[in-house]
């Protein structure tokens, strides 16, 4: 079976890694840590987006240590099978680490203490959650980042001399765009579209044909999808409605459940708006999506956006509200004034349960603790 270009094009030197210069560079990280601490490698956390050379930089790594390398995936792995081959005192690459579960991740850990293996663990998530505090404390975490447009662009300079084709400037641009800096997505959307066209050059036809439908980066349990929410809702806070309109787009396009986006909506309704109109529109906007679904809700998703973009915005109640709950968590349940209890029996009463109480006075009725607070800043 031929090999799959990416594959085929994937680099076995330093020399031919493109990007992660802050890496691989001469005053990278890694070559320091290979020139000066051979002896020593400490296992490796590799967190970055998918396509930008996890995987090639732990095999690189492999090669240059000449010490037995293996490669397993956390989605269809047991720790047995890695325990299988530890005798060997091996380079283990564990792709999607993220994907073990505690246990499992506890029983490397001894491995990793001893030196009986040094594991590169490669992660699309933030290793903080999803990686063990023990195995992260015995490991360098190394921030693998997009690759920029240069970097793509040599990237499909390899890949057109090997395909011995050419491509037009307009889609040069459109792929670069289109691959969402995922090398792997380039590379695989020009090797089929050379092979979808007997023409001398790529047109951005071609590349639209070959991709079908642009690769947006959104777990919907990843960084990306958290990053993207935080956009959504700071834009929507700072009365940025354009900005707004796109992360709500980006995350329409990506399949985001629009239930869990009016939800969102709803929780931004009551905490940053001044008007109680907000909520209202906002159930409504959830109560639209929960009964047409898409593609239709999208455009209530749009017009609540909108509305909630430009309504004026007030903290007040939330500000006041947490600012109230961290009292509460730190003073636990101070005593309440006598005054503002219920007298529901004539003992009560007599002890002064309800006594001089008055709506209208201008005392404070918090604890005798916090009689100087003030919550909402009215």
């Amino acid at each position: 079976m031929t090999q799959p270009l990416a594959e085929i094009l994937r680099p076995t030197k330093f020399a031919d890694f493109i990007g992660q210069e802050h890496l691989v560079g001469n005053d990278g990280i890694i070559t320091k840590l290979l020139n000066n601490e051979v002896t020593n490698l400490p296992s490796l956390i590799l967190w970055g987006p998918s396509g930008v050379g996890k995987t090639t930089l732990a095999r690189i790594i492999a090669k240059e240590l000449n010490r037995p390398f293996y490669e397993f995936s956390a989605v269809n792995t047991k720790v047995k099978d890695i325990e299988a081959v530890i005798l060997e005192k091996p380079i283990i690459f564990l792709d999607e680490i993220h994907r073990f579960n505690k246990a499992q991740q506890d029983k490397l850990l001894p491995h990793v203490e001893k030196g009986d293996i040094i594991l590169i663990g490669a992660t699309t998530e933030n290793p903080s959650f999803e990686v063990i505090s023990p195995l992260l404390s015995r490991s360098r975490v190394l921030i693998l980042n997009q690759l920029s447009e240069e970097d793509l662009k040599k990237i499909t300079n390899k890949a057109l001399k090997y395909l011995k084709i050419k491509i037009k400037k307009d889609a040069l641009e459109f792929l670069i765009e289109a691959s969402n800096s995922d090398a792997r997505i380039l590379i695989n959307t020009l090797e089929i579209a050379s092979q979808l066209t007997s023409d001398s050059s790529l047109s951005t036809i071609h590349l639209e044909q070959a991709l079908q439908k642009r690769a947006l980066s959104f777990d919907k349990n990843g960084d990306n999808f958290y990053d993207t929410i935080s956009a959504f809702i700071k834009s929507m806070r700072a009365s940025d409605t354009d900005a707004a309109l796109y992360y709500l787009a980006r995350m329409v396009v990506a399949g985001q459940d629009p239930l869990y986006i009016a939800r969102r909506m709803v929780v931004f309704a009551s905490e940053d708006v001044a008007s109680p109109t907000a909520l209202v529109v906002a159930n409504a906007v959830f109560r639209a999506c929960e009964t047409v679904g898409y593609p239709e809700c999208q455009e209530n998703l749009a017009a609540g956006v909108v509305f909630l973009s430009t309504a004026k915005k007030d903290r007040r109640a939330y500000d006041g509200f947490m600012s109230a709950l961290s009292d509460v968590e730190k003073f636990g349940n101070l005593p309440i004034p006598l005054n503002i209890k219920n007298p529901v029996t004539k003992l009560m009463k007599n002890v002064g349960y309800g006594k001089d109480y008055d709506m209208y006075n201008n005392k404070s009725l918090l604890p005798e603790k916090l009689k100087n607070k003030k919550y909402f800043k009215g």
